[in-house]
């Protein structure tokens, strides 16, 4: 497997350095987008999809030969947190920024396009650079635009970089990997009274008091066990601040999650019931945010990844527990791929993704390209084609 040369890999990192200063939050990537479209041209793309799915950009680089469709799919949306960091390159859009990695991640993923200008064998891959995956909207929404049904992959991959883990380690687990997570608002509407005269009034504080309670109480066993689940209470919210007002409104917010998608019906059966004890005579709506289903990684699809890994000297970890953050990724596994995450690290002492300080490290990017451009290769193999295109 050739490598890419030196001038390309310092292309790739101008490029998200680039990227890193202009992020764009999930449903905005409109910019990023447009930018990532234009190097998939450069690089002698077969097709190109723009606008998928929101603002979703796919390409396509197709073999001689019939064969399967194996998907690479990377995220385009920055996280709605201001960047605290002395980089030359830090963000300058403010209160944004690229503090998950996806501007490493889009990347890694045109470093494997710089290779297919000689185009697999036989087969095709997609190269997908996925909207609105920190709202866990993006690949639905990918899934369900009309042309999904021409780019859908018979195999699909994708990776996270992962903290705390020795750069460059191939973390993998077949079965759960991720889990799944929604955000439960709860508004409560009862009719205000006079500071003095609470009782002629509907609060919702003794219905929230006791919520503020009973719901992180649903939260049970450990991560790795099947009945695995997590209430964290993120927000309470009950009147306005003053004294001579008793309150009418009041909203929660809650994040459930649990290692698989049934669990999580469970969950949230238990959460609404919780709700309808308490609620009296009060109004109340239940609204869901950011509904995140659980990765489910194929076994074999986990095997190429494995195989791939150690044939081009990677270490990798065997994974006793799924990852507790979530990630939309699952949603292609469920659309029929057969798909795998896996989890590579990205230094031990680096900050957690979504920390002010994050930053995706420039030194990852040569063995998440040799990865997957191997698990392509295993897949598709190779035909004689194009010398490779620099950015």
């Amino acid at each position: 497997m050739v490598a890419l040369s030196k001038d390309q890999m310092s292309a790739l990192i101008a490029l998200r350095h680039e990227l890193h200063r202009h992020p764009e939050v999930s449903g905005e990537e409109a910019w990023t987008a447009e930018r990532i479209a234009q190097e998939l041209e450069a690089l002698g793309a077969d097709r190109i999809w723009r606008g998928l799915g929101g603002h979703g950009v796919a390409a396509e680089f197709a073999g001689r030969e019939d064969g399967p469709t194996v998907l690479l799919r990377c995220e385009l949306d920055g996280l709605p947190i201001r960047e605290i960091s002395d980089l030359p390159y830090v963000s300058e859009i403010e209160g944004k920024g690229h503090l998950c990695g996806h501007d490493g991640h889009m990347v890694s993923i045109l470093g494997v396009a710089m290779h297919l200008a000689k185009r697999p064998a036989k087969g095709r891959v997609i190269l997908l650079f996925q909207p609105a995956e920190e709202t866990g909207a993006g690949a639905k929404a990918v899934i369900e635009d009309p042309r999904w049904p021409e780019i859908r992959p018979d195999y699909a991959f994708a990776y996270h970089n992962v903290p705390g883990r020795p750069l460059g380690e191939v973390g993998l687990r077949a079965g759960a990997g991720n889990c799944a997570s929604r955000g439960m608002q709860i508004l409560f509407e009862g009719r205000s009274s006079h500071a003095a005269a609470p009782e002629d009034g509907l609060s919702p504080a003794s219905a929230m008091a006791s919520l503020m309670a009973r719901l992180p109480a649903l939260s049970q066993g450990v991560i790795g066990e099947e009945d695995f689940a997590l209430a964290t209470l993120t927000h309470a919210a009950l009147g306005e601040p003053t004294f001579g007002i008793a309150p009418a409104d009041g909203e929660l917010r809650v994040t459930l999650r649990t290692m698989s998608n049934e669990r999580m019906e469970t969950v949230i059966a238990d959460a609404l019931a919780e709700v309808e004890r308490v609620r009296g005579d009060l109004r109340v709506e239940v609204q869901w945010h950011d509904v995140f289903r659980s990765v489910v990684n194929d076994a074999g699809a986990t095997e190429i990844a494995r195989t791939a890994a150690k044939s081009i000297a990677l270490a990798t970890h065997e994974m006793d527990v799924p990852m507790r953050w979530s990630e939309d990724f699952g949603r292609f596994g469920d659309d029929g791929a057969l798909a795998a995450m896996v989890y590579v690290g990205s230094g031990e002492g680096q900050p957690q993704l979504h920390n002010p300080d994050y930053g995706f490290p420039d030194d990852l990017l040569p063995d998440v390209i040799g990865l997957f451009r191997k698990i392509v290769d295993d897949l598709l193999g190779i035909s004689a084609g194009k010398t490779p295109i620099a950015l």
